[in-house]
Protein backbone atom coordinates (compact mmCIF):
# COMPACT_ATOMS: atom_id res chain seq x y z
CA UNK A 1 0.00 0.00 0.00
CA UNK A 2 1.19 3.51 -0.78
CA UNK A 3 1.49 5.68 2.31
CA UNK A 4 -0.31 9.01 1.90
CA UNK A 5 2.10 10.64 4.38
CA UNK A 6 5.03 9.58 2.21
CA UNK A 7 3.35 11.02 -0.87
CA UNK A 8 2.65 14.25 0.99
CA UNK A 9 6.33 14.53 1.93
CA UNK A 10 7.36 13.71 -1.63
CA UNK A 11 5.02 16.39 -2.97
CA UNK A 12 6.72 18.98 -0.77
CA UNK A 13 10.05 17.97 -2.29
CA UNK A 14 8.63 18.31 -5.80
CA UNK A 15 7.31 21.77 -4.99
CA UNK A 16 10.72 22.71 -3.57
CA UNK A 17 12.26 21.66 -6.90
CA UNK A 18 9.72 23.79 -8.77
CA UNK A 19 10.60 26.80 -6.63
CA UNK A 20 14.34 26.22 -7.04
CA UNK A 21 13.86 26.18 -10.82
CA UNK A 22 12.22 29.59 -10.70
CA UNK A 23 8.58 28.51 -10.76
CA UNK A 24 5.75 29.32 -8.40
CA UNK A 25 4.70 26.12 -6.59
CA UNK A 26 1.25 27.63 -6.13
CA UNK A 27 0.64 28.02 -9.86
CA UNK A 28 2.64 25.20 -11.49
CA UNK A 29 0.22 22.28 -11.25
CA UNK A 30 1.46 18.82 -10.28
CA UNK A 31 -0.36 16.05 -12.10
CA UNK A 32 0.01 12.75 -10.23
CA UNK A 33 0.81 10.06 -12.81
CA UNK A 34 -0.56 6.83 -11.37
CA UNK A 35 0.25 4.59 -14.36
CA UNK A 36 1.32 1.14 -13.21
CA UNK A 37 0.23 1.65 -9.62
CA UNK A 38 -2.94 0.49 -7.92
CA UNK A 39 -5.96 2.56 -7.04
CA UNK A 40 -4.29 3.31 -3.68
CA UNK A 41 -1.93 5.66 -5.51
CA UNK A 42 -4.90 7.76 -6.58
CA UNK A 43 -6.25 7.78 -3.04
CA UNK A 44 -2.84 8.75 -1.65
CA UNK A 45 -2.43 11.56 -4.18
CA UNK A 46 -5.82 13.00 -3.28
CA UNK A 47 -5.05 12.72 0.44
CA UNK A 48 -1.80 14.62 -0.19
CA UNK A 49 -3.76 17.50 -1.64
CA UNK A 50 -3.49 16.77 -5.36
CA UNK A 51 -6.74 17.00 -7.27
CA UNK A 52 -5.70 15.64 -10.66
CA UNK A 53 -4.35 12.26 -11.73
CA UNK A 54 -3.05 11.03 -15.05
CA UNK A 55 -3.20 7.63 -16.70
CA UNK A 56 -1.54 6.41 -19.90
CA UNK A 57 -3.64 3.33 -20.57
CA UNK A 58 -7.37 3.33 -21.19
CA UNK A 59 -8.05 0.10 -19.32
CA UNK A 60 -6.17 1.26 -16.22
CA UNK A 61 -8.04 4.54 -16.11
CA UNK A 62 -11.42 2.90 -16.58
CA UNK A 63 -10.71 0.24 -13.93
CA UNK A 64 -9.40 2.71 -11.34
CA UNK A 65 -12.23 5.13 -11.96
CA UNK A 66 -14.73 2.30 -11.40
CA UNK A 67 -12.96 1.03 -8.28
CA UNK A 68 -12.96 4.50 -6.73
CA UNK A 69 -16.23 5.78 -8.22
CA UNK A 70 -14.19 8.63 -9.67
CA UNK A 71 -12.88 9.60 -6.22
CA UNK A 72 -13.67 13.25 -6.92
CA UNK A 73 -10.47 13.53 -8.95
CA UNK A 74 -9.87 15.28 -12.25
CA UNK A 75 -8.76 12.48 -14.60
CA UNK A 76 -6.31 13.21 -17.41
CA UNK A 77 -5.63 10.72 -20.18
CA UNK A 78 -1.98 10.88 -21.20
CA UNK A 79 -1.81 8.08 -23.75
CA UNK A 80 -2.15 8.22 -27.49
CA UNK A 81 -5.84 8.45 -28.32
CA UNK A 82 -7.26 5.23 -29.78
CA UNK A 83 -10.56 6.05 -31.41
CA UNK A 84 -12.07 2.69 -30.45
CA UNK A 85 -11.52 3.52 -26.75
CA UNK A 86 -12.90 7.07 -26.78
CA UNK A 87 -16.53 6.12 -26.17
CA UNK A 88 -15.62 4.46 -22.85
CA UNK A 89 -13.12 7.13 -21.81
CA UNK A 90 -15.08 10.22 -22.73
CA UNK A 91 -17.52 10.25 -19.78
CA UNK A 92 -14.63 9.86 -17.31
CA UNK A 93 -11.82 12.03 -18.66
CA UNK A 94 -11.56 15.73 -17.86
CA UNK A 95 -8.67 16.35 -20.24
CA UNK A 96 -7.21 14.37 -23.13
CA UNK A 97 -3.57 15.41 -23.09
CA UNK A 98 -2.24 13.70 -26.17
CA UNK A 99 -4.36 14.69 -29.15
CA UNK A 100 -2.15 14.57 -32.24
CA UNK A 101 -4.56 14.09 -35.15
CA UNK A 102 -7.82 15.63 -36.26
CA UNK A 103 -9.50 12.21 -36.39
CA UNK A 104 -8.81 11.75 -32.68
CA UNK A 105 -10.33 15.12 -31.91
CA UNK A 106 -13.40 14.27 -33.99
CA UNK A 107 -13.94 11.06 -32.01
CA UNK A 108 -13.63 12.95 -28.72
CA UNK A 109 -16.00 15.69 -29.90
CA UNK A 110 -18.55 13.09 -30.97
CA UNK A 111 -18.63 11.40 -27.56
CA UNK A 112 -17.87 14.41 -25.32
CA UNK A 113 -18.79 17.72 -26.97
CA UNK A 114 -16.68 20.57 -25.62
CA UNK A 115 -14.15 18.24 -23.99
CA UNK A 116 -10.88 19.65 -22.69
CA UNK A 117 -7.87 18.66 -24.78
CA UNK A 118 -4.19 19.42 -25.15
CA UNK A 119 -2.34 19.00 -28.42
CA UNK A 120 0.74 16.81 -28.14
CA UNK A 121 3.69 18.37 -29.94
CA UNK A 122 6.42 16.11 -31.30
CA UNK A 123 9.88 17.21 -30.22
CA UNK A 124 12.07 17.79 -33.28
CA UNK A 125 14.86 15.65 -31.79
CA UNK A 126 12.51 12.73 -31.02
CA UNK A 127 10.58 12.11 -34.25
CA UNK A 128 9.40 8.59 -33.37
CA UNK A 129 7.17 9.70 -30.50
CA UNK A 130 3.47 10.46 -30.79
CA UNK A 131 2.73 14.06 -31.59
CA UNK A 132 2.16 16.63 -34.30
CA UNK A 133 5.16 18.44 -35.77
CA UNK A 134 5.51 22.02 -34.51
CA UNK A 135 4.86 23.59 -37.93
CA UNK A 136 1.48 21.81 -38.10
CA UNK A 137 0.30 22.74 -34.60
CA UNK A 138 -1.58 25.99 -35.49
CA UNK A 139 -3.69 24.27 -38.15
CA UNK A 140 -4.58 21.36 -35.86
CA UNK A 141 -5.48 23.68 -32.99
CA UNK A 142 -7.76 25.68 -35.29
CA UNK A 143 -9.44 22.52 -36.59
CA UNK A 144 -10.03 21.19 -33.08
CA UNK A 145 -11.55 24.51 -32.02
CA UNK A 146 -13.84 24.29 -35.05
CA UNK A 147 -15.02 20.93 -33.70
CA UNK A 148 -16.09 22.70 -30.52
CA UNK A 149 -13.36 21.25 -28.32
CA UNK A 150 -11.85 23.22 -25.47
CA UNK A 151 -8.21 23.38 -26.59
CA UNK A 152 -6.52 24.39 -23.35
CA UNK A 153 -2.91 24.19 -24.43
CA UNK A 154 -0.05 22.02 -25.57
CA UNK A 155 1.96 19.12 -24.15
CA UNK A 156 5.28 17.55 -25.01
CA UNK A 157 7.33 14.56 -23.89
CA UNK A 158 10.90 15.74 -24.23
CA UNK A 159 13.89 13.70 -25.45
CA UNK A 160 16.08 12.41 -22.62
CA UNK A 161 19.13 14.51 -23.56
CA UNK A 162 19.19 17.67 -21.37
CA UNK A 163 19.96 20.05 -24.21
CA UNK A 164 17.30 18.56 -26.47
CA UNK A 165 14.76 18.62 -23.62
CA UNK A 166 15.33 22.32 -22.97
CA UNK A 167 14.98 23.07 -26.70
CA UNK A 168 11.70 21.11 -26.89
CA UNK A 169 10.28 22.91 -23.88
CA UNK A 170 11.28 26.30 -25.26
CA UNK A 171 9.67 25.58 -28.61
CA UNK A 172 6.43 24.47 -26.95
CA UNK A 173 6.36 27.68 -24.87
CA UNK A 174 6.80 29.83 -27.97
CA UNK A 175 4.06 27.93 -29.80
CA UNK A 176 1.65 28.24 -26.87
CA UNK A 177 2.38 31.96 -26.59
CA UNK A 178 1.83 32.52 -30.30
CA UNK A 179 -1.52 30.73 -30.12
CA UNK A 180 -2.57 32.36 -26.81
CA UNK A 181 -2.94 28.95 -25.19
CA UNK A 182 -2.51 29.05 -21.40
CA UNK A 183 -1.64 25.43 -20.56
CA UNK A 184 1.87 24.05 -21.13
CA UNK A 185 2.06 20.49 -19.89
CA UNK A 186 5.76 19.73 -19.91
CA UNK A 187 8.23 18.17 -17.54
CA UNK A 188 8.37 14.91 -15.62
CA UNK A 189 10.38 13.62 -12.66
CA UNK A 190 13.69 13.68 -14.49
CA UNK A 191 13.42 16.99 -16.32
CA UNK A 192 11.00 19.17 -14.39
CA UNK A 193 13.61 21.84 -13.66
CA UNK A 194 14.25 22.50 -17.36
CA UNK A 195 10.51 22.50 -18.04
CA UNK A 196 9.73 24.94 -15.24
CA UNK A 197 12.55 27.23 -16.35
CA UNK A 198 10.93 27.30 -19.80
CA UNK A 199 7.48 28.17 -18.47
CA UNK A 200 5.71 24.89 -17.72
CA UNK A 201 2.30 25.29 -16.12
CA UNK A 202 1.87 21.57 -15.38
CA UNK A 203 4.41 18.87 -14.56
CA UNK A 204 3.46 15.20 -14.84
CA UNK A 205 5.00 13.38 -11.89
CA UNK A 206 4.96 9.68 -11.06
CA UNK A 207 8.26 8.34 -9.74
CA UNK A 208 9.08 11.36 -7.57
CA UNK A 209 5.73 10.91 -5.78
CA UNK A 210 5.29 7.14 -5.62
CA UNK A 211 8.72 5.64 -6.21
CA UNK A 212 9.55 3.08 -8.88
CA UNK A 213 6.62 1.38 -10.56
CA UNK A 214 5.96 -2.22 -9.60
CA UNK A 215 7.41 -4.74 -12.09
CA UNK A 216 5.07 -6.14 -14.69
Amino acid sequence: MIDPAAVRAALLRVRDRIAAAGGDPETVAVLAVTKGFGADAVTAALAAGLGAVGENYATELIDKFAALDGAGASWHFLGAVQRNKVARLAPLVDCFQAVARLEEGAAIARHRPGAGVLVQVAARDDPGRNGVLPDSVPALVAALVDLGLDVRGLMVVAPPEPGAARAAFGELRRLADALSLPERSMGMTGDLEAAVAEGSTMVRIGRALFGDRPPG
